[in-house]
This record gives structure tokens, sequence and C-alpha cells, in this order.
């Protein structure tokens, strides 16, 4: 028997797909308003109503059954379960289609289609997503499904480096998993996004507050989420000055974190260490190297658009680090042939390495394309990147500046 509001539903997607409007449709054996209360799941339609509108659309009565394979739920099983492109495409076509479905449904398909998004580094869709996610939080209620669309939204806009909604986002998701006293994961899960937004708008010793915080309640663990929060603890360390406290942090999770837990992040993590390293006092180029021959290796298993990316980006900046200048610059004109997958902080300091190979060169104009950046770091409320290109800058005009002249 067909029910509403499904049938409504699968009636309005079947008329527009013939580009119909509801006065073609109704014609003159139904009026325009049964019709629409028809496809709002107002009214229950009668067989004589459906066999009437089978034959205007030229279809047969069971054609108003909604086909199991093009369900949401179907979707939504199929993507979870493989997560390939096509079921990830399929997923986000059906979710297109069905409004009738439940709040929390079409909540789990926004959650997995942001999850693709991000991996392959297409925050704008991902943010999409995750604006659409938070508001069926809200409708549904559940203060778990809040934080955890809270907190993917906060990671998000950072990465986009849209600092001050990430902080929004990000405080609302730690004082509602503190207020509903959720359990450790949503807890963990909201101070992480806390301490790298605060990070990076320059609240240093709030995130570092944070970061020990969240360092205690995840202790005695090795899972994905310990190992984020290992890395977070890290990075807030570096901005600190604190290389070594920040190397103990990485190596940690890089040690006890096994590639079988999250072979993505495991990959990250290699990364982000062979950043640290070029970073460290004095740069250590080659556990820098090693690190991106491990990343390097993973990528045959999990390699995506962005994590290429990130790991020639890394190239690039160690191929600076040891003097190998034309390597740099050819690792950065790679990458401008391809559409960015990287987060906002990654782009500008890839910038930063151009403006630095630049001045480098004997081209005056990378001390203003430094300038550029750091002022539009500031006024994107990035203040602990405005800071890095500042000092980058200065170091800049110093190596540049001609050493002054001896006694005659």
């Amino acid at each position: 028997m067909l029910r509403q509001p499904a049938f409504g539903h699968r009636l309005k997607k079947l008329r527009t797909a013939q580009g119909l409007s509801q006065t073609a449709l109704a014609g003159e054996g139904m009026s325009t308003g049964y019709l629409s209360r028809l496809e709002s799941g107002a009214r229950q339609p009668t067989d004589r109503a459906v066999g009437y509108l089978a034959g205007r659309l030229g279809l047969d009565v069971a054609d108003f059954e909604e086909p199991v394979t093009g369900s949401l739920a179907h979707a939504l099983t199929l993507a979870s379960s493989t997560g390939s492109a096509d079921a990830i495409g399929a997923l986000r076509a059906a979710l297109a289609a069905e409004g009738h479905e439940s709040a929390v449904l079409r909540w789990q398909a926004l959650w997995l289609l942001a999850r693709a998004a991000r991996l392959q580094g297409d925050h704008t869709a991902e943010r999409a997503d995750l604006g659409r996610l938070v508001a069926l939080g809200e409708e549904v209620g559940s203060a778990e499904l809040r934080v955890r669309g809270l907190t993917r939204l906060a990671r998000c806009l950072r990465s986009l480096g849209e600092i001050t909604p990430a902080l929004d986002a990000a405080v609302a998701a730690h004082r509602l998993a503190l207020g509903e006293d959720l359990g450790v994961e949503d807890r963990a899960a909201a101070l992480l996004a806390l301490v790298s937004v605060q990070a990076e708008a320059g609240q240093v010793p709030e995130a570092r507050v944070h970061a020990d915080e969240l360092a205690a309640l995840v202790e005695g663990r090795t899972d994905a989420l310990w190992a984020e929060a290992m890395w977070t603890a890290a990075a807030v360390r570096v901005r600190q000055g604190d290389q070594t406290g920040a190397q103990a942090f990485l190596d940690a999770a890089l040690e006890r974190f096994s590639s079988r837990e999250d072979l993505v992040l495991w990959l990250r993590l290699r990364l982000a260490a062979g950043r640290l390293h070029l970073q460290t006092l004095p740069p250590d180029p080659a556990r820098a190297e090693a690190c991106a021959a491990q990343a390097e290796a993973a990528l045959a298993f999990v390699g995506t658009p962005a994590l290429r990316q990130d790991l020639t980006a890394l190239k690039a900046d160690l191929a600076f680090a040891t003097g190998r200048y034309d390597d740099a610059r050819a690792l950065l004109g790679d990458l401008a042939g391809d559409e960015p997958r990287m987060t906002y902080r990654d782009r500008v300091r890839l910038e930063i390495l151009r403006q630095q190979l630049l001045i480098l060169g004997g081209d005056a104009s990378g001390v203003e394309g430094l300038r550029t950046l750091a002022q539009q770091a500031q006024a994107d409320a990035n203040i602990d990147l405005a800071a890095e290109i500042w000092r980058t800058l200065a170091d800049a005009l110093a190596q540049s500046r001609p050493a002054p002249a001896g006694p005659a």
C-alpha cells in the first residue's frame, strides 16, 4: 500500500523529472490543490487518484514505490561499507532527493559526505555539508550530535583560515560537552578543536591549558583519539618554543600508534613530524627525510590529492632547508599545476616559501609579498601565522643585508 509522505515525495520527484508543473500534471481530471496536498503528504492517495496520475505520467502504479536501491538508507549503507567515490556520489544524490527521511538518517549521510570531502581536501564542500549537519543536530535535539557537528565545523573553518567563526564553534562545542557531561570521546574531540583554533588565534596560554587537560583525559589510550591529542599537544608546544616537549609528544604518537588503527592518520603524523624536524633549532633534515620516505610509502595505499600535495610541500621545505633551491622551485611548480587541496595555513606556507625563493634570487618583490601575507593573516585573525611570517621576513631581510665593511 502506498503511504504518505513517501508517496508524495516520490510523486513530486517523478513529476519534476519529466519537467511538468503541478497544473500540467493535474490536467482536467484533478484539481491542482488536491495534487499539491498529495505531494506534501497532507492527503492519503486513493486508488483512483494513483491510477489517474500514473496514466498522466505514462508509468505503472508500481513506479510510485520508491526503489530500495535508490533510497537514502541503501545509499548510506553502501557509502559506509565501501567509501568509494561512486558510493559517495550516489549518497549525495540520494540525500538531495530524499526530503522525507528522518533527520537522524540525513545527519548520518551528511557526516559521511563531510568526511569524504575532508579526506579529499575539499574543505569548501565539507563546510557546506557541516553547516547543514549542525542545523540538523539542533533539529534532532541530541547533545552528542550537536557537539560532533560543531566540533567538525570548527576544525573545517580552521582549515579554511576562518579563525573567528572557528573559535565560536569550538567554544560552543566545548561548553556543550561539559554542560551535558558527555563521554570522553565527545569531550576530547571538542577539546581537540578548541586547542587547535586557540593556537591559531594566538591564544597560546589558553591552548596550553586545554592541551594539558586533553592529554590527561586520554591518558592510557593508544587509539586515534589519543594520537591526535598527542599531535595537538606537540603543536602547542612548538608555538611556545618548547621543541623538546613537542618532540616528546610527537615521538610517543609515532611509536605507539599503529597504522592498522588508521593509516591516513599514521601518514599525517609522519608529515607533521617531518615539518617539526625542520622547525627545530638546529633543523634536522635527516629525520625529516626519513619521515617523508615513510609517508610516501604509505601513499601507495591511501593516496589522495590532499595527502600527495602535503607530501610535495614537505619535500619542497626539505629542499629549501638543505640549500637545494632549484629543487624547491621545481616542487612548487608541480604544486602550482594542481587544484589546491591543502589547508589555508599550508597554502600560506607555500606562498612564504615562494617569496623566500624570490628574495634569494635577488627579486625584491619577495619582501613585499611576505609583508602582504603577514597583513592578510592578521586581518583573518590568524595571529600565530602572522607572527611566523613577520619572523620569516625579518630573517630574510637580515640575510639579504650586506655585511658591514671592515676597517680600512
